[in-house]
């Protein structure tokens, strides 16, 4: 019996393929899992691109850049930039941007969050972002954030924290006691949605505070009081794999952590190339409450950073007209129950590769140039691209895309992965859209000054 040399090349081929994506995957998928808020998720990036021999620097203090060499930077602990120092000089090459967000809607806990009442320990919080709020209920959930205290030699610092076991949940009212739930269930986010830690009389708990102290009592210099912290609660069920042919990843926070992982891996293999050029990872915090602070999009975090390279007004101009920048973030899959809130020729499928975001009125920052460009790219590296277009009578989300085009003056393009149930405590994807998003992502950063 004869083999036919061309269906075993495909097969090793496929075969590889299926392991790179489950590697891929892994990383994600613990990615996630360490990264329950903005400055855990910036540690994580942090952390993986000390590995890669990428220099941190301090925006405190002067710095010396070398060609060739990689750094990154962090503001307040929740953003983050890091970059690759071409050899050619920026003014001539430009830079490809990859920009992505660490923040994602959730629950809050307020400064004064003890509630003692009818027999329960409860925290206060408040919605953070755009937050589908009824997954909320009835899951096994944790808390994790920045905390700052005094420490015993009188100064203040910073500790982050993560309780990492359930410790609280927000059960929901019985059908019997809300015969209408089923057809009209509204949620009142100041009565509702305080987060149950445990029942009995007050002087059986400790508050809050003495909770934090606990998870503070190994720092050194010790805690002497705590003075605020910043607090979210998560989901505890891990990211994971799921269907019957594994088709999609499940996971809280995959709208933005996944193009974050995306944008890391791809700016990391970009660097190990042997003539890297000038790219650009920016991760902002703040996206889902409208990026108006001093570690979002729509403030000078990334300008500041990059006229620190280009301090030459001309020399920065020139920078930008010939720079790009692609933000990555999620996109509106088809949903096989709703398929009537689609564009019917702009509905993108899960696993269906990419998609290229666009909207007439600059909600996102796509145009015909970028989409061309990204299209070429994923023409040459065999990757599937769609194309999503809101309704004409529904109106859609935004991005960085366009926030960050109109700061620096930069041709930009939005792109994302079709997901499921964006903005839920547990969003679904596809499991083979990511590594063809990076496949596209690490050509367009080898194309950096084409």
């Amino acid at each position: 019996m004869s083999i036919d040399p061309s269906s075993s090349q495909s097969t090793l081929q496929s075969t590889t393929q299926n392991a790179l994506q489950i590697e891929f995957n892994q990383g994600l998928c613990s990615f996630i899992n360490n990264s329950p808020t903005p400055f855990h998720a910036t540690a994580e990036l942090a952390q993986q691109l000390d590995a890669a021999n990428f220099i941190a620097l301090d925006e405190s203090e002067a710095w010396s850049l070398e060609a060739g060499k990689n750094y990154y930077v962090t503001r307040n602990q929740s953003s983050l930039i890091a970059w690759t120092q071409g050899a050619a000089p920026l003014a001539e090459q430009g830079m490809h941007m990859l920009g992505a967000h660490t923040d994602s809607p959730c629950l809050k806990v307020k400064p004064q969050a003890d509630l003692y009442e009818h027999n329960s320990w409860r925290l206060g919080v408040e919605v953070y972002g755009g937050a589908l709020l009824n997954p909320w209920f009835d899951r096994d959930l944790s808390l994790a954030g920045r905390v700052h205290y005094k420490n015993s030699a009188g100064q203040v610092a910073f500790a982050m924290v993560d309780f990492k076991c359930p410790i609280a949940t927000i059960p929901s009212l019985a059908i019997h006691l809300d015969r209408e739930v089923n057809q009209n269930r509204s949620i009142n986010p100041q009565t509702d949605l305080p987060v149950l830690l445990a029942c009995g009389d007050k002087d059986q708990h400790k508050a809050l505070n003495d909770l934090l102290m606990d998870q503070l009592s190994s720092c050194d210099p010790k805690p002497s009081n705590i003075l605020d912290h910043e607090l979210f609660f998560y989901d505890t069920q891990p990211a994971s794999i799921v269907g019957i042919n594994g088709d999609f990843i499940a996971a809280s926070r995959l709208d933005n952590l996944l193009s974050c992982y995306v944008g890391l891996t791809t700016l990391i293999e970009s660097a190990q190339q042997a003539k890297p050029s000038w790219s650009l990872l920016v991760c902002s915090d703040h996206e889902e409450v409208g990026s108006c602070s001093a570690v979002g999009a729509a403030g000078p975090f990334l300008q500041q950073t990059l006229q620190r390279l280009l301090p030459n007004t001309e020399n920065f101009a020139r920078a930008m007209s010939r720079s790009v920048l692609i933000s990555t973030d999620n996109a509106h899959a088809l949903h096989p129950s709703h398929a009537n809130k689609m564009d019917p020729n702009h509905s993108p499928k899960i696993n269906g590769g990419p998609v290229i975001k666009v909207n007439a009125n600059q909600r996102y920052a796509s145009n015909s140039e970028t989409q061309a460009m990204f299209r070429a790219i994923c023409d040459d590296t065999q990757v599937p691209v769609q194309t999503f277009v809101v309704r004409s009578d529904m109106s859609c989300g935004s991005t960085i895309g366009p926030i960050v085009a109109a700061e620096l003056g930069v041709k930009a393009l939005d792109v994302g992965m079709p997901t499921y149930g964006m903005h839920s405590i547990r969003e679904l994807a596809g499991s083979r859209d990511p590594l063809w998003l990076k496949a596209a992502l690490v050509q367009f950063l080898a194309r950096t000054g084409q």
